[in-house]
């Protein structure tokens, strides 16, 4: 998850080779769960709301009555999420 610009101050750190800003946040920040969570549930809210899939932090869990419905839904949430290309094939 991108680091809001001009906001990479309030993560920088100090190594022997120099001061960093990060451009992303860390998972040990503090609300980075509940960022990513949010993100996860503003990114699939339609999928949620028809209740065909529950998300919990980078959990998807996909509910339905058929094969062919959950193939179907997969393929919905990996191509809202950017995962173009690692093999899956619908049946």
């Amino acid at each position: 998850m991108r680091i809001k610009e001009g906001d990479e101050w309030k993560a920088a750190f100090s190594t022997p080779e120099g001061s960093f800003e990060p451009t992303v946040m860390f998972f040990g920040l503090t609300n980075s769960p509940a960022t990513f969570q949010a993100m996860m549930n503003d990114l699939l809210r339609d999928l949620v709301v028809e209740e065909k899939i529950a998300v919990f932090i980078d959990d998807v869990m996909v509910v339905t009555e058929t094969e062919e419905e959950h193939d179907e839904i997969v393929c919905q949430v990996r191509f809202t999420l950017g995962w173009k290309s690692t093999g899956w094939t619908q049946r």
